[in-house]
C-alpha cells in the first residue's frame, strides 16, 4: 500500500514515510519514545474493531487522501476559529506548522508524543526530551524553522523511510501525491486534530481519556465521507505495547 504524505509546494523535501506502525514504532523509538509505548492498527471503527486496540489510547495518526471536500472542510474550520478559544488551545497543545516537504508523518509523531507526555515520560538526554525541552516557549512556526535545522531529525526520518520493516518501495522524495497525516490527540478534555498545514490546532469537541478512541472514530468518519470513492485511508493508534484490548 502507497500510503505516503504530500510534498505540496514546499522548498525541503524528505523522503516520504510510511504509514506503517513498525516504521513509526521503530522511528519514535529511535528519538526516546519508551519501548512499551507501540503503534497499532486500527482495522475499523466499528465497536468489535476497536476492542481490538490496547488501551488505552494516547493518540491517533490519521492518513487520508487531499480532495476538494477535505480542503473545503479545512479552510471553513480555519475561517470559523474564535481567536480567544486558540489562543487558549495554543497554550495547552503543543504545535508546529509544517514546511518541510513530505514530512507529514514526522510532523504527526512530534504532534502525538508531545501531547501525552502525561502518560509516560521520555528521558531528558534523548532526541524527544532535548526537542521539546527547547521548542517549549517558541512559536509554531519558531518550531517548524528548529526542525528543519535539526539534521538528527532528517537522518533519523531518512532511516525510517528507508527501513526494512516498510512493506512497500521507496518512492522518490518529488514524487507528488494527495495523501496527508494528522494526528488526532485528547488534551485537557478537548479532542484536537493537529495538522502542519493549518496556523493551530482545530477542537472537534469534548473527549475523555476513556472514551477518546470512540470519539475520534467519529471525527475519522467525518474524513472517510470527504473522501468520496477514495481508500487511501489508515489509522494508527499510539498506545501501550501488550495493553489490555476491550474484548
Amino acid at each position: 500500500r502507497l500510503l505516503w504524505s504530500p510534498a505540496f509546494t514546499m522548498g525541503k523535501k524528505w523522503l516520504p514515510l510510511e504509514s506503517n506502525p513498525e516504521v513509526m514504532a521503530d522511528f519514535a523509538h529511535a528519538l526516546g519514545l519508551p519501548t512499551e509505548i507501540g503503534f497499532h492498527d486500527i482495522f475499523g471503527f466499528e465497536p468489535d474493531l476497536l476492542a481490538m486496540v490496547p488501551q488505552p489510547v494516547h493518540a491517533i495518526l490519521l492518513l487520508f487522501p487531499i480532495t476538494e471536500a477535505s480542503e473545503k472542510a479545512r479552510l471553513e474550520h480555519a475561517a470559523t476559529r474564535n481567536d480567544d478559544a486558540a489562543s487558549d488551545d495554543a497554550a495547552r497543545v503543543w504545535f508546529t506548522r509544517q514546511t518541510i516537504g513530505n514530512a507529514c508523518g514526522t510532523i504527526g509523531v512530534l504532534h502525538a508524543v508531545a501531547n501525552t507526555l502525561n502518560e509516560y515520560s521520555v528521558a531528558d538526554d534523548s532526541w524527544f526530551g532535548r526537542f521539546f525541552a527547547a521548542t517549549r516557549a517558541m512559536t509554531p512556526g519558531e518550531r517548524a524553522a528548529h526542525l528543519e535545522a535539526d539534521d538528527s531529525l532528517e537522518a533519523a526520518h531518512a532511516g525510517a523511510a528507508s527501513s526494512v520493516a516498510s512493506s512497500t518501495a521507496t518512492p522518490s522524495p518529488e514524487r507528488e501525491v494527495d495523501l496527508h497525516f494528522v494526528a488526532l490527540v485528547h488534551v485537557d478534555g478537548g479532542l484536537y486534530e493537529l495538522d502542519g498545514r493549518r496556523d493551530a490546532p482545530f477542537r472537534h469537541g469534548d473527549t475523555a481519556r476513556e472514551s477518546f478512541l470512540v470519539d475520534a472514530g467519529s471525527v475519522v468518519k467525518k474524513f472517510v465521507e470527504r473522501g468520496g470513492d477514495s481508500l487511501s485511508f489508515n489509522a494508527i493508534a499510539m498506545g501501550p505495547n501488550g495493553g489490555d484490548a476491550m474484548f
